[in-house]
């Protein structure tokens, strides 16, 4: 294979569509609501068309103020997007969510480019949004099963204390389980895509190491920090 990665027809990528449509079918069949995936299978190809292009200029600005503003756009959304499975409303825990992700994610952002990586210049779009969009997204995630988790515990009555251990303990499932199965079960995306442009897999394996190292420790950072911080709405329910 050559040192660049193939260009894949529009043609080829609607085939990959086929077993999303699948589990679609399934999904109405067993009467669990088929329009929700739908409607997010819908919403992700329009997402990843629009940042297709938008990225291509994105990459190119020597703004800073332009990239913190997407970051910025990343988090606000992240934020609100983590609180949609819990049976709190929205507006009374998306404060809360926002801090717990720019805490935990935010803070774990700036370790890795200003510190392992060294950005110059330090707002280096190429590398700062998609870095900040999968600690985002792991943060966003950790914190959607933690509180998910937390408030399933309590409506048992279980102690917040013992709530609290199970929600993170289980927000962590999902990164855990990447951390044992990565080399062996999977080579992730990252990892995956330097190789297939020709980076030593010597060299994407260290950048695949920080990628974990960052989202194990943003999803744990950023749970930990909403589980503290949302206790007193816990206990009005």
């Amino acid at each position: 294979m050559s040192g660049s990665i193939a260009t894949i027809p529009l043609l080829n990528l609607a085939i990959a569509f086929i077993p999303v449509v699948v589990v679609i079918v399934i999904i109405g069949k067993w009467q669990l609501g088929y329009k929700g995936a739908a409607y997010a299978v819908a919403r992700m190809l329009i997402q990843l068309l629009l940042i297709g292009y938008f990225l291509t200029y994105i990459f190119k600005t020597e703004n800073s103020l332009i990239v913190v503003a997407v970051l910025a756009v990343m988090l606000f959304s992240a934020s609100w997007i983590a609180l949609r499975t819990l049976s709190i409303p929205r507006r009374t825990l998306y404060f809360k969510s926002l801090l717990a992700i720019l805490l935990g994610g935010g803070t774990t952002l700036a370790l890795m480019s200003q510190a392992v990586l060294g950005l110059t210049p330090w707002y280096l779009p190429s590398y700062l949004i998609p870095l900040g969009g999968m600690i985002f997204a792991n943060s966003m995630n950790s914190i959607s099963l933690a509180g998910e988790r937390v408030t399933a515990e309590l409506s048992r009555d279980v102690s917040y204390n013992k709530a609290r251990s199970i929600a993170l303990q289980a927000s962590l499932i999902p990164i855990t389980n990447s951390l044992l199965a990565v080399g062996l079960v999977s080579l992730p995306g990252m990892m995956t895509g330097q190789i297939l442009s020709g980076v030593s897999p010597l060299i994407a394996a260290r950048y695949q190491i920080m990628v974990m190292c960052m989202t194990f420790g943003s999803a744990g950072l950023s749970a930990a920090i909403f589980l503290a911080l949302i206790k007193t709405d816990l206990d009005k329910l």
